[in-house]
């Protein structure tokens, strides 16, 4: 049985060693001169904090890391941050890590998880001063797979509680994400969840030899730009 309605880009994820090295991979990658990403705040459950910027369609980009000023979270860190690979790729720099798919209401995240807990993630309750959301985290903090294919390519699921949304308030970059391209060497499997989902119409996975990635085609004021 799939998904009965498709999913909507609520955000891409850029992880960075530090949040000043993720804003400025994100200025220079995107020639943004008259607005900077937004200082958004702490995630307390997890260890992390975050910079955001807004994008045209309700969507935003989302700037993470680990929050050097936190406690160490009594449970894994997500979008898999405390993964040695991980740590790897980010001693390489910032780059697009991840991107997340927002389930709508009247539409029920945590009935559809409880449904079918094989295919998808246990759903946490989180909240940021006064947003609050449920979001769809592995127990070990790893990001979504199937059939052993994710590594960033397959979204988190996330459902709003709080009737305003992120990018209602954020700084606007004029920004459009016009394509998001999706490379991995299990690309049959991914593409399959995607259809699943109802989320194979926001993404372009296509199978190669190398690690897997993720690249956003944006329209921006100056003209197109990747985002990696």
């Amino acid at each position: 049985m799939s998904a009965p309605q498709a999913l909507k880009l609520d955000h891409l994820v850029v992880a960075a060693q530090t949040l000043e090295a993720g804003e400025a991979h994100v200025i220079e990658q995107l020639g943004l001169t008259d607005v900077v990403p937004q200082r958004g705040g702490k995630h307390a459950r997890m260890g992390t904090h975050n910079s955001l910027l807004g994008l045209w369609g309700g969507a935003y980009l989302e700037i993470i890391a680990i929050d050097p000023d936190a406690p160490v979270p009594s449970r894994p860190r997500w979008f898999g941050l405390d993964d040695e690979a991980v740590q790897a790729r980010l001693a390489r720099g910032p780059y697009l890590a991840h991107w997340v798919a927002r389930v709508e209401r009247p539409r029920s995240l945590s009935r559809w998880q409880a449904q079918y807990p094989q295919r998808l993630a246990p759903v946490v309750e989180m909240q940021r001063g006064a947003l609050t959301w449920q979001i769809g985290v592995p127990e070990d903090g790893s990001l979504p797979a199937w059939q052993g294919a994710g590594q960033g390519v397959l979204p988190t699921l996330i459902q709003w509680d709080s009737p305003q949304h992120p990018a209602d308030t954020l700084p606007s970059a004029d920004c459009a994400v016009s394509l998001l391209r999706g490379f991995h060497p299990q690309a049959a499997a991914i593409n399959e969840q995607l259809q699943w989902l109802g989320a194979d119409a926001l993404i372009n996975v296509e199978a190669t030899l190398v690690e897997p990635s993720l690249a956003a085609e944006i329209d921006t004021p100056d003209g197109p730009r990747t985002l990696r």
